[in-house]
């Protein structure tokens, strides 16, 4: 194995008991018989990673958690699979890009100290924003993701960074918005190129630094991971206090006033809000607590919810399409007429999922938790 004997200590690698409870509930194992969690790690531990650096079953792995959910000894496989990438990089193989590797592109850009962007049209006079202050509100990749989905997907992306700061302008906040912020870099980190992920984290925290900011607050699950978590594990503690809009509309919701919204809707738990954040009860509770919104479970919730089935803007395949319909069916079981979810990512690949004809539409609509909040807000 090429990936060091620290890192395997690590990510536990060693304590592998063969005992195929991760395989049992691998989404991605359930479309695709040759791929296997506990078969990808037996290859890189026995046999070294030379094998896996060509496998393209390398970069399907969702990293979504759920085996690390089931492993009776805490084998950290999202981890391995990462340092695996890492090598692999660096030995020139690479996946397969959805999109023309457009998203790639962009987070490759978002590298450079040099990148002057026009990424802010979308503030309009009606919402409240600053230059310096103490919160910052991070976007994230939004205004990217308008321009390459929103027509295509029939939603726009950027309406959730719209109603988000409508909904912190509700309680009281007016948040610094970067002009120059990049992509958070999540999918580089995940994809094993960890080096330009840390100098994508030192410019996006040098600008948060610029504003003054000691608090920031994303929409993006995969922002807040980044931020809270691997930001400090690349550039050290950054003294940031870094919230999800459910963690922050949860407390301060006795400051909100919100009207009646009659919908039946059900909820898709982000794997990185979930899983790698603990973010469960947050966005259910505030969903709930709008007046006429009935919220029905669907049966692989919280801990045990299945992914969305893409990630990394990588290897999108019949067999993800597998993935997302199958969730669309268990959510429009449950009656609900609305799916709601936290991560623009999720609403994407699902959007996605539903755009191949009529005989492969679910038929349920899709909608983000923060699209919710905000339409029951009151003047």
């Amino acid at each position: 194995m090429n990936a060091s004997l620290e890192q395997m200590k690590k990510n536990r690698a060693f304590l592998c008991l063969e005992c195929g409870k991760c395989t049992a509930v691998c989404p991605i194992s359930k479309v695709n018989l040759a791929y296997s969690p506990r078969r990808m790690l037996a290859a890189g531990l026995f046999y070294g990673a030379e094998d896996l650096v060509s496998d393209q079953l390398l970069w399907s792995c969702l990293t979504c958690q759920l085996c690390s959910q089931r492993c009776p000894v805490d084998v950290r496989f999202s981890e391995y699979m990462r340092d695996v990438r890492v090598y692999a990089y660096s030995r020139g193989s690479w996946g397969n890009p959805s999109h023309g590797g457009a998203m790639h592109h962009i987070m490759e850009m978002a590298a450079s100290p040099k990148l002057k962007q026009n990424r802010t049209e979308w503030i309009s006079d009606d919402l409240k924003v600053r230059q310096r202050g103490e919160v910052v509100y991070f976007v994230g990749c939004l205004p990217y993701y308008q321009e390459l989905f929103g027509k295509d997907f029939d939603f726009s992306p950027l309406s959730i960074a719209v109603d988000t700061v409508k909904i912190l302008n509700h309680i009281g906040i007016e948040p610094v918005v970067l002009e120059n912020e990049r992509c958070c870099g999540h999918d580089l980190y995940w994809l094993g190129q960890v080096e330009r992920f840390a100098q994508i984290a030192k410019l996006n925290l040098d600008e948060i630094r610029r504003s003054g900011a000691e608090k920031v607050i994303t929409a993006c699950p995969e922002c807040a991971v980044a931020l809270k978590t691997l930001y400090p594990e690349v550039a050290g503690d950054n003294g940031l206090e870094v919230k999800h809009i459910s963690e922050v509309v949860l407390e301060n919701r006795h400051r909100m006033k919100l009207g009646d919204r009659p919908a039946e809707v059900t909820y898709q738990d982000p794997c990185r809000l979930g899983r790698y954040l603990e973010i469960y009860e947050q966005p259910r509770q505030t969903l709930a607590s709008v007046p006429g919104v009935s919220l029905r479970e669907m049966p692989h919730n919280r801990r045990g919810a299945t992914c969305c089935g893409t990630t990394n803007w990588m290897n999108c395949d019949a067999g993800c399409k597998r993935i997302q319909h199958a969730r669309l069916e268990e959510a429009r079981a449950t009656g609900a007429e609305t799916l709601v979810t936290a991560c623009p990512k999720c609403q994407i690949h699902f959007r996605c999922a539903e755009c191949g004809g009529e005989s492969q539409q679910v038929g349920i609509k899709i909608a983000d938790y923060v699209n919710v909040i905000a339409s029951a807000l009151e003047a």
